[in-house]
C-alpha cells in the first residue's frame, strides 16, 4: 500500500508544501512505512570529537556505532534503523563556506540535514527502494528529472565499480541512460583519513525538465543539475597504511539537505527563494529600508545589496542555533569562528545595509518562528539569543572604532613610501578582530600598502603556535583505542565485555578509613599496535584486557585509576597501569610489562588508593558545586562541561554575567553545608527510561548507558525516582557513572581558587577540597594580613619619595602574589580591589611628592637664572618623572624660556629633560635638542617638538652643557 504524505490546507509559496511539512513528511515515511526509530537532533558542538569544531553531517552523533566503540549498554548500541533531522553548522577547518555565503544563492553555514541510517540492518537494495519511493511517490518529484550515479570503481586500489548499486537503481524502473558511473572523488566517501568509508550513490535532480536528457551536466557543477540526496554505504574501513579492509558490519548512511530539498518541492531555483528564508529576508527588508531582496548575484548586484541579505539571513539563522547549543563568540576554535561570523553578518548590515545596530538580533524571533518548531530548544532561549547577539555587537563596533583610530595614528607616525607595519595590522586582526579586508580597504584609500610578506609570516607563526600548544590534537594510543576490526574480531571469539563493577566495590571502615576490596581477573586479550596479541614480552607497552576490573577507566569527566597488577604467585612483580580507557565495553589497562604476560594469565589488580581517594572527593564534591552554582545563581544555570583530577576540580556553566564576590561566598557556604551535614551518598542502578523522569535530575548532553547510575545526596534514590517526587529540587541528583565518597563530611572542605568567563556567557570555576583547600584559606589569610599592612603604612602619609616608592613597589609584588597564587576566588577580588585602590593612592601621593620637590627646585632655579631666555643648568632628581616636572615648573613659571636639565646619578648615568617655548617653533625642536645632548653623552633621547628627554653617560656630561648652549644659540 503506497504510503501518502498528509498534506495540510495551509501551502508555501505559490501552494507549494511547506518546509516544515516536508521535513515532516519525510520523517514520518521511515518511522511509520519503514520502522525506523526517529532521535532528536544532536546539538551542533559535537560530543567527545575534538577534531571537529561544529557538528558538520548527520553521522557525527553515530560515529561510535560506526567505529565499533559504542558501549555495548548505552542507548545507541540498540539502534538498527534510525531517522532524524540534524542540525548541521559548516564554518571552519575542512568544511568551511564561510566566504561563499552570499556570493551565490546555495551556500549556507548553517543547514538541516535529513538522513536515514542502517546499522548491520538493511543495506542497498533497501536504501535506494526507500529513497526512491519517497521521491517519486510520496514527494512526487517527476521521475524523469532524476539522476543517479554510483561508484565506477578504482584500479589503484583495486576496487571494481559497484554493479550492485547499479543494477539495484536498473531493477527500481531507473533508464539506464540516468544511471551514471564516477571516479573516487565523487562517489566514495570517507569518513577521514582513516576509518570507515565505502561507495556512494547520489540522487541529482534537473530543475529545467522538459523532456531533455541532463546527463552531461551532472557533477558539473551546473546550478541546473544539482545533487540533492547521498546514499552512502560503508562497507570499508581505511587503515593508517592507506589499504581498505572489508567492514565486519555494513551500515547505511544517508543525507540529504533539507534547503535544496524544499527548492525543488517549491519549484524555486534558489534556496533564499523558499519559506525557510523568505521571513527573515522580509524582516531584514522592513528593519534597514534597503531595496527588496530580488535574488540578484555577481556584476548584477550592484552594491552587493543582494548579497547582503543572503549573508544576513544565513548568519542570524547559524547564531541562533549556535548560541542555542553552547557555542558562544569567543576567540578560539568553534567560538572564534562563531564570533567572525557575528562580525561579518554586523559588516554587511551597518556597510551595505546600512541599518542602524539591532537590527542582526531583531531578526532572532523570525528565526525563532521559522525553525522553533522543529527544534523547540530556539524558543526557549531567545530572549538570551538576542543579548548575546546585541552585545557582542556593540563590542565589535566599538572595536572597529579602535581599530580606526589606530590606523589613522600609525599612518601620521609613517615615513613615505614605506609599508603598513605588519605587527600593527597583526595586532589589529588578532586582538580585537579587525576585518583583513577592511585593513587593505583602508589602507587602499589613503594608498598605502601593507607589508603582505611580513604578515603571511606572522600568521604562519602563529598557525605553528597553535598547532603544537596544548590543543593540537594528540595522536590516539595504539595500545589502548581499539580499531573496528580489534572489536569486531573480539565479540567474533566471544570475548566478553569487560565487568567493571569492582570498581564500585569499597567500604567505610570502623575509623572512617575506606577500604577497596582487592579483585582478581584472567587475562583474556592483549593489545598491541592495533593488533590482539596472546602473549606479550618483556619491555614491550600493551593494552591488557581482563575479564574483570576494579580500576576506574577515563570517563565522564574523571581520570583514569593509576596503580598495578601482579601475576598470581609472583608477588615481587609488579605490572604498573599507567591508564585505563573504555573502549565498546572493553576496560584496556595500559602497561608495561616487566616479564612476558599471556593469555590466561591470573592477576591480583591493586588500584592507588589514595589517588582513587582524591579523584572521589573531588568528584563528589563537583556534585555539591553544581547544586550550589543552581542554588544561587538560578535554575537556568547548565552544566557545560566538568574535569575531575586527584588534585582539583574544573568545572564549566552558563551565566549570564560574571559571578560576584558574593555569590562565590554564597556557593562556598551552600557547600559547606552540605559537608557539615554528612549526608549519605546514594548510588543506584535504575532503567534510563525512569531516571530521564526525575523532576531536578542533572545530566549532561552525553550517551548514558540503559541501565544507568543515579547518584543522589541525602536522598535514597527510591526517593527520588517515587512520580510526582520533588526531592530531587532540594539536593544533588545527577546522572554519572563515576566513583563518589560514600557521605558528604568526608570532603571536609571546598574552596573555589578560580573563576573566570571562557567567553561571553559560559564561566568556569576550579576548585579544591580537604587539606588543599585549607591550605587556600590559610594562605589567604597570610596574604590579607600582609596588605593590612601596607594599608596601613600607607595611611601613615610618608613625606619621603623612596619610602612611597617602596610601598608602591610592594603593592605591585603583592598584586602579583595574589594573582597567581591558589586562593579563595572570592578573597582573591577583595584583596585586588584594595590593592588596585592602594597603587592609586601610592602613585598620586608619589606625584603630590614629586610635585612639592619640583616646585622648590623651579623656584631655585629661577631665581639663579633670572629672565633668561634659555636655563640650561644641572640639578639632583630622584628621578626621570621628577627632573621633567622641574622642567615643566619652570617653563610655566616663565612662559617665554627654554629649558634643558640635566641630573647626575650614583649610578653614572646622567638624565636629561626639556623642553622649548611654543615661540620658538618650528626652528627650535627639543627632540633634536634632546637627541644633540644625549649623543654627546653616548646615550639616546626621544620626545616631541615641545617636549623630550633622553639619558647618558656622566663622561660627557661637561661637553653636553657645552652642546647644549650651543644647539640652542644656533636655534635662536
Amino acid at each position: 500500500v503506497p504510503w501518502r504524505w498528509p498534506r495540510s490546507p495551509r501551502r508555501g509559496a505559490a501552494g507549494c508544501p511547506p518546509a516544515g511539512q516536508i521535513r515532516a513528511a519525510f520523517l514520518r515515511f521511515f518511522q511509520e512505512r519503514h520502522g525506523h526509530r526517529r532521535v532528536p537532533s544532536a546539538p551542533v558542538r559535537p560530543r567527545g570529537d575534538p577534531r571537529l569544531l561544529f557538528v558538520n553531517a548527520g553521522m557525527n552523533q553515530f560515529k561510535p556505532i560506526f567505529l565499533g566503540t559504542v558501549h555495548p549498554r548505552s542507548e545507541l548500541a540498540q539502534h538498527r534503523r534510525v531517522v532524524n533531522s540534524q542540525k548541521c553548522v559548516r564554518a571552519g577547518g575542512k568544511h568551511n563556506d564561510l566566504e561563499d555565503v552570499g556570493r551565490d544563492t546555495y551556500h549556507h553555514t548553517f543547514f538541516e540535514m535529513l538522513g536515514n541510517w542502517s546499522f548491520g540492518d538493511y543495506f542497498k537494495e533497501e536504501a535506494c527502494s526507500m529513497a526512491w519511493e519517497l521521491l517519486t511517490e510520496v514527494y512526487e518529484i517527476p521521475r524523469d528529472r532524476l539522476y543517479v550515479t554510483y561508484f565506477g570503481g578504482d584500479s589503484t586500489l583495486g576496487l571494481s565499480a559497484d554493479e550492485e548499486c547499479r543494477d539495484v537503481w536498473l531493477h527500481l524502473g531507473v533508464p539506464a541512460s540516468h544511471v551514471l558511473p564516477f571516479p573516487l572523488k565523487d562517489n566514495f566517501w570517507e569518513m577521514g583519513d582513516t576509518g570507515p568509508c565505502g561507495p556512494c550513490t547520489e540522487i541529482h535532480y534537473d530543475h529545467v525538465g522538459g523532456g531533455r536528457n541532463a546527463a552531461a551536466l551532472v557533477n558539473q557543477g551546473s546550478p541546473d543539475v544539482v545533487e540533492i540526496w547521498n546514499l552512502v554505504f560503508m562497507q570499508y574501513s581505511r587503515e593508517v597504511e592507506g589499504n581498505l579492509l572489508p567492514l565486519p558490519q555494513h551500515h547505511v548512511d544517508t543525507g540529504m539537505g533539507l534547503e535544496r530539498l524544499v527548492a525543488v518541492l517549491q519549484n524555486k531555483r534558489s534556496n533564499y527563494d523558499t519559506d525557510l528564508f523568505t521571513p527573515i529576508l522580509d524582516a531584514i527588508h522592513k528593519s534597514c529600508g534597503a531595496p527588496r531582496y530580488q535574488g540578484l548575484v555577481g556584476d548584477a548586484d550592484v552594491g552587493r545589496v543582494n548579497m547582503a541579505y543572503r549573508v544576513v539571513a544565513d548568519h542570524v539563522r547559524t547564531l541562533c542555533v549556535c548560541i542555542t547549543d553552547g557555542i558562544y563568540p569567543g576567540f578560539s576554535g568553534a567560538e572564534l569562528v562563531l564570533r567572525r561570523i557575528l562580525r561579518r553578518a554586523v559588516r554587511f548590515c551597518s556597510e551595505v545595509l546600512q541599518a542602524p545596530p539591532g537590527l542582526l538580533a531583531s531578526l532572532v524571533p523570525t528565526v525563532v518562528e521559522v525553525l522553533g518548531d522543529a527544534y523547540p530548544e530556539l524558543t526557549k532561549n531567545a530572549d538570551q539569543i538576542m543579548d548575546i547577539i546585541n552585545e557582542n555587537e556593540a563590542m565589535f563596533l566599538s572595536s572597529l572604532e579602535r581599530g580606526r583610530r589606530i590606523i589613522e595614528r600609525t599612518v601620521q607616525q609613517m615615513e613615505p613610501s614605506t609599508n603598513f607595519p605588519a605587527e600593527v595590522a597583526w595586532s589589529l586582526y588578532g586582538n580585537l578582530g579587525f576585518p583583513l579586508d577592511l585593513i587593505d580597504l583602508m589602507l587602499e584609500e589613503k594608498g598605502i600598502s601593507l607589508d603582505s610578506a611580513a604578515f603571511n609570516k606572522l600568521a604562519l607563526d602563529d598557525a605553528k603556535r597553535k598547532a603544537g600548544g596544548p590543543q593540537a590534537a594528540q595522536p590516539e594510543n595504539t595500545n589502548t583505542h581499539l580499531d573496528v576490526h580489534s572489536l569486531a574480531q573480539l565479540r567474533s571469539s566471544n570475548v566478553p565485555a569487560t565487568d567493571d563493577s569492582p570498581k564500585y566495590a569499597y567500604t567505610l571502615g570502623q575509623h572512617g578509613q575506606y577500604e577497596f576490596s582487592p579483585c582478581q581477573a584472567t587475562v583474556l586479550m592483549l593489545y598491541r599496535d592495533q593488533c590482539l596479541q596472546k602473549e606479550v614480552g618483556a619491555g614491550q607497552h600493551c593494552g591488557v584486557i581482563l575479564d574483570r576490573t576494579n580500576f576506574y577507566a577515563e570517563q565522564g569527566g574523571q581520570d583514569s585509576d593509576q596503580g598495578y597488577m601482579i601475576r598470581l604467585g609472583q608477588q615481587d612483580v609488579l605490572f604498573p597501569v599507567e591508564s585505563v580507557h573504555l573502549c565498546g565495553g572493553y576496560v584496556i589497562h595500559e602497561v608495561t610489562a616487566v616479564e612476558s604476560l599471556r593469555v590466561g594469565d591470573q592477576v591480583q589488580l591493586f588500584v592507588d588508593e589514595a589517588q582513587r581517594l582524591a579523584c572521589m572527593t573531588n568528584h563528589t564534591a563537583t556534585h555539591l558545586l553544581n547544586f550550589a552554582l543552581r542554588h544561587v545563581l538560578g535554575d537556568s544555570t547548565e552544566q557545560r562541561g566538568s574535569h575531575v583530577t586527584a588534585e582539583r576540580l574544573r568545572f564549566d556553566f552558563d551565566t549570564k554575567g560574571p559571578v560576584t564576590v558574593e555569590q562565590l561566598q554564597q556557593v562556598e557556604q551552600v557547600v559547606q553545608d552540605m559537608i557539615k551535614r554528612n549526608d549519605i551518598v546514594h548510588m543506584a542502578e535504575v532503567p534510563l527510561t525512569l531516571a530521564k523522569r526525575v523532576q531536578g535530575l542533572r545530566a549532561v548532553d552525553e550517551g548514558y548507558p540503559d541501565p544507568v547510575r543515579i547518584v543522589s545526596l541525602g536522598v535514597p534514590v527510591e526517593s527520588v525516582l517515587t512520580r510526582d517526587s520533588e526531592a530531587a529540587m532540594q539536593t544533588s541528583v545527577e546522572l554519572c557513572c563515576g566513583t563518589h565518597l560514600l557521605q558528604t563530611g568526608s570532603v571536609e572542605d571546598l574552596a573555589i581558587i578560580s573563576e573566570r568567563q571562557l567567553v561571553k556567557g559560559i564561566s568556569r570555576v576550579i576548585a579544591v577540597t580537604g587539606s588543599q583547600a585549607k591550605q587556600a584559606r590559610e594562605v589567604g589569610q597570610c596574604l590579607a594580613m600582609e596588605v593590612d599592612s601596607v594599608a596601613l603604612r600607607m595611611k601613615q602619609r610618608s613625606t619621603s619619595i623612596p619610602e612611597m616608592q617602596n610601598l608602591s613597589k610592594e603593592v605591585g609584588q603583592l598584586t602579583k602574589v595574589v594573582s597567581s597564587t591558589a586562593v579563595p576566588q572570592w578573597q582573591r577580588k577583595e584583596l585586588q580591589t584594595i590593592l588596585k585602590a592602594l597603587q592609586r593612592t601610592a602613585n598620586t601621593a608619589i606625584k603630590k611628592l614629586e610635585l612639592q620637590q619640583a616646585e622648590k627646585k623651579a623656584e631655585s632655579l629661577l631665581a639663579k637664572h633670572c629672565n633668561q631666555p634659555v636655563i640650561i643648568d644641572t640639578v639632583p632628581a630622584d628621578s626621570l618623572s621628577i627632573l621633567m616636572k622641574v622642567v615643566n615648573q619652570l617653563c610655566d613659571k616663565s612662559p617665554g624660556t627654554s629649558v634643558l636639565l640635566l641630573s647626575p646619578q650614583a649610578s653614572g648615568e646622567v638624565f636629561c629633560a626639556c623642553q622649548v617655548s611654543k615661540s620658538c617653533l618650528p626652528a627650535f625642536s627639543a627632540a633634536d635638542w634632546a637627541m644633540a645632548v644625549c649623543t654627546q653623552m653616548e646615550g639616546k633621547a626621544g620626545g616631541s617638538p615641545i617636549v623630550a628627554k633622553g639619558s647618558g653617560n656622566a663622561k660627557g656630561m661637561q661637553g653636553a652643557l657645552t652642546t647644549a648652549l650651543e644647539f640652542a644659540h644656533s636655534k635662536l
